[in-house]
């Protein structure tokens, strides 16, 4: 997969900017807050069509701008793709090779990134939303569907949330709530088992790169971890025998969620564990092994991304090489060196390892320009 043209009209601070990228890795380089994290982000937007930044669209939308407007030429192992996303305040178009798409899942997984960022490495040692956040942005790229589910999940629990608030147990009305636990179970389960199947696969890659990085001194486990105990294996559970222990769940947390006037059951209450040689790397973990582990989940996502799609993504490392010691940046830069087109942005040749890059094609990032 290779991005060949980019070009952004009214998006944040560039009012207009058409970038021709190189086939291998290119650098955005430039002082801070000159529209360096944007570019990638615009990208992230035609992946995703939402950013990893805010999730306010209008933020999107340069100042005094009617609306923002992305527009990419692609080559894919099918062939060209020319995809368009346009930015309103009242919503998003999305264009695939010229023709309108009625829902904008069926535009996102035309392009297919992976974003490695500082905050990532909160990863292991952030809060479970991160985390969550993690599974969700990746699974959704090469599952559409997922994204409706995981709306839909929220959908309804918020206005399950609604109704525990509004009322209390005793005056509940037992019909109304087994409504709400049918359509949230239905649309958690769904989640449940994508994201059971991902970290499963997601396992076996991190595993193989984190022994490789660590010369085979360190093993590292990713662990799923439900919000209920679902029987964890090496195979995701049946539908049918998750959804009865969602529902069984849901029921028999029903006096402390009135109590609490929120949902306590589901996939928003999910989180992972990493453990390395047994040991929980979020407690016990070095620094050392925590950036480590961040990023054998980052070149793990390469490689599962690849399997499921049958090419690699876009790589976009946005000023993450300066958070890494010479080890480990030289561990990613051979991962995706002469295989996956990558956009690495920084504010000076400095903090990258020059010397392990070929051919890179360096761009200049200032006040919303950008030149060779």
């Amino acid at each position: 997969m290779q991005l060949k043209r980019l070009e952004l009209q009214g998006y944040r601070n560039y009012e207009q900017v058409t970038l021709e990228t190189g086939a291998g890795v290119n650098i955005l380089i430039g002082p801070n807050a000159q529209g360096k994290t944007n570019l990638l982000e615009a990208i992230h937007v035609l992946a995703l069509t939402k950013s990893h930044r805010t999730s306010k669209d209008k933020e999107l939308i340069g100042w005094n701008e009617p609306s923002a407007r992305i527009r990419a030429e692609l080559e894919r192992k099918l062939g060209p793709v020319t995809l368009e996303l346009q930015i309103t305040s009242q919503g998003k178009r999305a264009k695939v090779n010229g023709l309108e798409q009625r829902k904008l899942s069926g535009f996102v997984g035309t392009v297919n990134v992976v974003l490695f960022a500082p905050e990532d490495l909160d990863i292991v040692k952030g809060a479970p939303g991160v985390r969550r956040r993690f599974m969700d942005m990746e699974i959704g790229q090469v599952h559409p569907g997922y994204l409706y589910d995981s709306q839909q999940y929220q959908r309804i629990m918020h206005q399950r949330n609604n109704y525990l608030k509004s009322t209390d147990s005793a005056r509940a009305s037992q019909e109304m709530l087994d409504i709400w636990n049918e359509q949230l179970a239905a649309s958690g389960v769904k989640m449940m088992q994508r994201r059971q199947n991902f970290i499963l696969k997601l396992q076996q890659w991190a595993e193989k790169i984190h022994e490789g990085i660590t010369n085979g001194t360190e093993q590292l486990s990713v662990e799923y971890r439900p919000s209920f105990d679902i029987g964890l294996g090496s195979h995701s559970q049946d539908e049918s025998s998750l959804f009865d222990q969602f529902m069984l769940k849901l029921t028999q947390g029903r006096e402390q969620e009135f109590r609490r006037g929120t949902t306590l059951t589901g996939p928003h209450r999910d989180d992972l564990s990493f453990f390395i040689n047994g040991k929980d790397v979020q407690s016990f973990g070095s620094q050392g092994q925590q950036r480590t582990t961040a990023l054998s989940l980052k070149l793990a996502e390469l490689e599962l991304m690849r399997e499921e799609i049958g090419e690699y993504p876009l790589l976009l490392l946005d000023d993450v090489l300066s958070e890494l010691d010479q080890m480990r940046q030289t561990q990613l830069i051979e991962t995706f060196q002469s295989r996956v087109q990558t956009f690495i942005t920084t504010t000076g040749l400095e903090s990258v390892n020059m010397s392990r890059l070929k051919d890179a094609a360096v761009y200049h990032v200032r006040q919303g320009t950008v030149l060779p």
